[in-house]
């Protein structure tokens, strides 16, 4: 994620079971088929499930104990498909439509489980066909199939579900979530945003792949992440239709919908660009997505084989939006974006969307990368070098970067700090002083073997401190990560 300022060259539990509603149905309990009062006490005994229907095991939990985000994800069950099918009317009052099946493995045996899902009307719940009952409790949508699921069993949850999509403000006071645009609407979610717009099991460290259908109002369009595979109009609304085939963690997923011109191309060596630009930011947008090819070119070359089927852009004219975000494929631009920026998105690719931290504490895997990408970038094209870039921010960073040494970029602290300088600039400075250590060509095999290493996987920081030492086992580290990824304060000067 980069944000504006400065330079634009930067920014991206357990909790107890809810109680199921007693009253008849409605659009929280459609399918709720006997009142609680009305059940024997030795069901209730069962965690107030059917009684007789075969019902084992145990809730699997709210929330995945992040310790950023306690309350995202959900304990129990791994999602390995999303198939949303949602129609979207903009306007003064906006409304969703949708219908989300999830394919899913339980990782033990369920009596209930947890989706996240902020606001929204749900109407009904069916798992493997069958009607479900399901209660609502903040961000959490409690399920509770008709029989329990079995440890390993593969499942399907369908939920049918309406409403205006919610805005979210994060602690460090930035929006993410549905935001309306003056044509449509953009879908950002890091790093809880998703769950605005459809169910799911909303925390990196679970990557599903995804098919996504989008009916809007003719005369607008649809974009997502991957391919799209079809586009269809009848009776005044168009249809587009989205596959996603690799792994992809539902904070990078987005959904653009307005008056985009589109443009479709290949790199040079076949790899499909698709280029989404609000008409608005056409000309200003041209020349810095012209160079899309050549980013790509060199990042491969610099960080190994590109992850994904294709590569592209959506530009919007939304810049009250403030940050760009590298949503899969595709990153998404609130205004036409500078060549640094697109860098920055472009190598989140990598770090970030393919090598997706495994909590919300390892923020500085994707910024710092990000944020060092651009440094190699500068280097390689003209600009200053890397070791100037660092000297000076060593220097005079705080001049340009206030709170560069508040904090270490492997410990933000807390959730308002997940996207503070020194994740980005000072994450960056880590990696310099690993290249310092372990000489260029071995730094440079070891971004590619990093990438290469957690493909289409989660890691965190102790993953990657291995991996490291791995790589250079005769070499010290020691300072490296005491000094510059953990120390507090501005370390001695290296």
């Amino acid at each position: 994620m980069v944000s504006r300022p400065p330079r634009i060259t930067d920014v991206s539990r357990s909790a107890p079971l809810a109680p199921i509603t007693t009253t008849a149905p409605s659009v929280h309990a459609v399918h709720a088929v006997h009142a609680v009062h009305a059940v024997p006490a030795v069901c209730l005994a069962l965690v107030l499930t059917a009684c007789g229907g075969g019902v084992h095991g145990a809730p699997g939990g709210s929330g995945v104990h992040d310790p950023y985000y306690p309350k995202a994800g959900n304990g129990g069950y791994d999602v390995t498909h999303y198939a949303l099918d949602l129609a979207y009317e903009p306007g003064p009052r906006p409304r969703l439509t949708g219908t989300a099946t999830l394919t899913a493995r339980a990782a033990r045996d369920l009596s209930a489980f947890d989706l996240d899902l902020k606001g929204l009307d749900v109407h009904g719940v069916t798992v493997e066909g069958r009607p479900a009952r399901f209660s609502r409790a903040g961000q959490e949508l409690t399920v509770r199939p008709h029989d329990g699921l079995d440890a390993h069993h593969t499942f399907r949850v369908t939920v049918r579900y309406s409403g205006a999509p919610e805005t979210l403000t994060d602690p460090d006071g930035t929006r993410e979530g549905w935001l309306p645009t003056a044509d449509g609407a953009l879908a950002l979610g890091e790093p809880t945003g998703s769950m605005t717009w459809f169910p799911g099991d909303h925390h990196p460290s679970d990557k599903a792949t995804y098919d996504l259908a989008v009916t809007v109002p003719k005369g607008l369009r649809a974009v997502s992440n991957g391919e799209l595979t079809g586009e269809t109009t009848r009776g005044g609304r168009t249809r587009f239709t989205w596959h996603t085939a690799e792994p992809m963690a539902s904070y990078v997923a987005t959904l653009a919908v307005g008056r985009y011109a589109v443009r479709r191309s290949t790199t040079r060596d076949g790899l499909p660009v698709y280029v989404a630009v609000d008409p608005a930011e056409a000309a200003a947008s041209r020349p810095v997505l012209a160079r899309i090819p050549e980013i790509m070119a060199w990042a491969q070359d610099a960080f190994g084989r590109y992850p994904f089927s294709s590569t592209g852009a959506i530009v919007d004219a939304a810049p009250d939006v403030g940050y760009a975000l590298e949503t899969q494929n595709r990153p998404v631009f609130p205004q036409a974006p500078d060549v640094g920026t697109l860098v920055h998105e472009l190598a989140h690719q990598w770090f970030g969307d393919s090598v997706t931290p495994r909590t919300w504490r390892d923020m500085w895997l994707n910024e710092g990368f990000a944020t060092y990408a651009e440094w190699l970038w500068d280097e390689d094209h003209g600009g200053p070098s890397a070791q100037r870039t660092f000297d000076a921010l060593y220097a005079h960073g705080e001049d340009e970067y206030p709170g560069l040494w508040d904090f270490p970029p492997a410990e933000p602290g807390d959730a308002a700090h997940l996207s503070g300088t020194p994740v980005y600039q000072r994450g960056a400075m880590v990696l310099h002083e690993i290249r310092r250590t372990v000489g260029d060509t071995a730094f440079r095999a070891l971004l590619r073997g990093w990438a290469a290493a957690h493909r289409h996987g989660n890691a965190d920081t102790a993953d990657f401190t291995a991996y490291v030492e791995r790589t250079a086992p005769r070499k010290d580290f020691t300072r490296v990560w005491d000094d510059w990824l953990y120390g507090q304060g501005r370390p001695d000067r290296p």
